[in-house]
């Protein structure tokens, strides 16, 4: 948890920086133009979750991202208006909506970002008075949120290059970096940082050319440039578990193609290579020199593009699907149960003790709480903190700062702090936005200096009841899930072998290349996992720490499965089935082992010696995870 007070070395975004200041203060001043003070304040507001929700690079999906919840917002805060005053009542319904809230957060980026502006913005209706009539409030919401978006659009027709380009260009960097490093200590952060380009690349470009139904030449070409450097990818592998030192000219090359891709370069000739002298350089030759030819090649083959290499690309069945999975889903309702239980005690709470503003404190249960935002524990702790030192820059700006004109320079410096710090980490984040709220009710209530003590005591409130109903109360919260996600990946691993080594041939390369990639995200997951659990408190993040060795060894074995498989196609004897069935049943052992422990002890035991055959170096990572797998008794 200590990390989370830690900025991150991350550059100041300066035009998400500008566009805040500007997003936020104009509504301001609109509305003293025309003296209607609260209506800038609202405006603003929904500017405020525009700035926040505005996280993506490409447009199309910055236009999602900022416009759809606009209107989940603009529900909530009529829906909280029509509760305001209503007691009981509004603890019903807004603890429904709570639950609500918490099994959208499963569907995905934007449905998550809707579903917390739908809770928000209920919250805040039900806790102050809104102007009449009743959609004026929604209105002014879904505005400010849209004025956002118009700022974001300006910059479209003067920016050069598109955004999935640049994306598929900087796979090609990582995967010139995962080359240069192969065989080297360095390969596995190497190795992460292409999974992580290869999705960020394929959702871009996929999502984009749903639009286009295969007709856009352009997102033909980026995809095929986009599936071509999978055969490199495989073939990195190949060379680092024989522990071989590329030549510098490799990497330098795919390099050179990186930058063909970004500049839209075409007709280029057969990169100089050095020859290769085993199966596995000569994997990695024949995969460079067919990535070349596809890079300059001006007009791809529109019909022999596979999009299921990557991410469904329809956005709408994509959408449909995760619906009426999380309907069905078990930790889906866990999660919305949970949220609920926090919302219906915050509102609970401050509707049977008197507690001014009240809705603050349900405001912090929907920030901590938020399933989707990793580890409840440190993010209750780091809300207090960053609403600690938020509140240190707001009492001054509230105490001296009289109600007018002056608010509208005064907003425009504090929200060039959300953008800025917002990158650095939770509790910087928090530390921002806690000064322009504060700024805003007090726009709509008029308590001035007088909101500070409350709002810290509200926090404190809100944080102490997710802890105890949120957390300490739910018995998940006592054990991380990496052992089951971990042990789902082990078996779908053994799968992997199957089909890798099918008998008689090399089998169907899409699906094994599928197979491989839905690997890989599936052990992204259980890194992010991971790192959350390591910022639970003893004993979940001690018990978490042992997890490690498990989790590269099997990752070591997804890359030894798909080095043998590159091997046996150039030229490596084929294994046979009897081996490979052995191995399959030793991996699936290993799932079930998995599956059963929930506490690992760190053993290492000593591995076989050399031995013969293709297979060797994946028998050989099947046996140092058995052995790290070891439950404690």
């Amino acid at each position: 948890m200590r990390y989370g007070l830690r900025p991150l070395p991350t550059p100041v975004p300066w035009a998400a920086v500008a566009r805040a200041s500007i997003a936020l203060a104009t509504p301001l001043a609109a509305g003293f133009a025309v003296d209607r003070p609260m209506y800038g304040a609202l405006a603003s507001m929904g500017a405020l979750s525009g700035v926040i929700g505005d996280t993506a690079d490409a447009y199309r999906m910055r236009i999602l991202n900022i416009a759809v919840p606009q209107f989940f917002g603009a529900l909530g805060i009529m829906t909280g208006t029509l509760v305001y005053g209503t007691g009981w009542a509004a603890v019903a319904v807004l603890t429904v909506i709570g639950l609500v809230s918490g099994m959208m957060s499963t569907i995905g980026a934007v449905a998550s970002v809707s579903g917390l502006l739908l809770l928000l913005n209920s919250v805040v209706g039900a806790g102050l008075p809104m102007p009449d009539p009743w959609w004026v409030a929604p209105l002014l919401l879904t505005l400010g949120g849209l004025f956002v978006l118009a700022l974001t659009l300006l910059a479209w027709p003067l920016r050069r290059k598109l955004p999935e380009r640049v994306a598929v260009a900087d796979t090609y960097l990582a995967v010139a970096d995962l080359l240069a490093a192969a065989g080297t200590q360095a390969y596995e952060e190497k190795r992460q940082a292409v999974t992580e380009s290869l999705n960020t690349s394929y959702d871009l470009v996929l999502a984009r050319r749903a639009r286009y139904h295969g007709r856009s030449g352009t997102m033909v070409r980026m995809l095929s440039q986009l599936n071509v450097v999978i055969p490199l990818v495989e073939a990195a592998p190949a060379v680092h578990v024989r522990r071989i030192l590329l030549p510098d000219e490799i990497p330098a090359a795919v390099r050179a193609l990186a930058e063909d891709i970004e500049e839209t370069r075409t007709g280029g000739g057969e990169p100089r290579l050095p020859p290769p002298d085993s199966p596995a350089t000569r994997a990695v030759d024949s995969a460079l020199r067919h990535a070349a030819a596809v890079v300059h090649k001006a007009d791809p083959d529109p019909y022999n593009v596979d999009d299921r290499l990557g991410r469904p690309a329809a956005l709408g069945v994509r959408v449909r699907r995760a619906t009426r999975n999380v309907v069905l889903s078990g930790p889906s309702w866990r999660y919305g149960l949970r949220l609920a239980l926090c919302i219906g005690l915050a509102q609970a709470l401050t509707s049977l003790i008197d507690v001014p503003r009240s809705y603050w404190v349900a405001l912090t249960v929907t920030f901590v709480l938020k399933p989707d935002f990793g580890s409840v524990f440190s993010r209750a702790v780091l809300r207090s903190v960053g609403t600690a030192a938020g509140l240190v820059i707001a009492a001054p700006v509230l105490a001296e700062v009289p109600v007018g004109w002056w608010d509208v320079p005064v907003m425009m410096l504090l929200a060039a702090l959300i953008p800025a710090l917002t990158a650095k980490g939770y509790a910087f984040q928090t530390a921002a936005v806690t000064p322009v709220i504060l700024l805003l009710s007090d726009l709509l209530n008029h308590e001035g200096v007088h909101l500070v003590w409350p709002r810290f005591l509200d926090s404190l409130i809100g944080c102490a009841i997710v802890l105890v109903a949120g957390y300490l109360l739910w018995p998940e919260s006592w054990h991380s899930r990496i052992g089951r996600r971990l042990a789902d990946a082990v078996a779908d691993i053994a799968d992997y072998v199957g089909v890798a080594f099918e008998p008689g041939g090399e089998g169907d390369r899409a699906e094994r290349v599928r197979a491989r990639r839905r690997i890989y995200r599936d052990l992204s997951s259980v890194r992010s996992e991971f790192q959350r659990a390591l910022t639970e408190p003893p004993p979940t993040g001690t018990r978490a720490a042992a997890w490690w060795p498990l989790v590269v060894a099997v990752e070591r074995i997804v890359d030894a499965t798909t080095a043998a498989r590159v091997r046996v196609n150039h030229g490596a004897e084929e294994p046979e089935p009897a081996e490979v069935a052995a191995v399959q049943e030793q991996l699936r052992e290993l799932a079930d082992g998995v599956r059963a422990s929930k506490v690992l002890v760190a053993v290492r035991t000593e591995l076989p010696g050399d031995e013969e055959g293709v297979l060797a170096p994946l028998r050989q990572e099947v046996a140092a995870a058995r052995a790290i797998a070891s439950p404690e008794p």
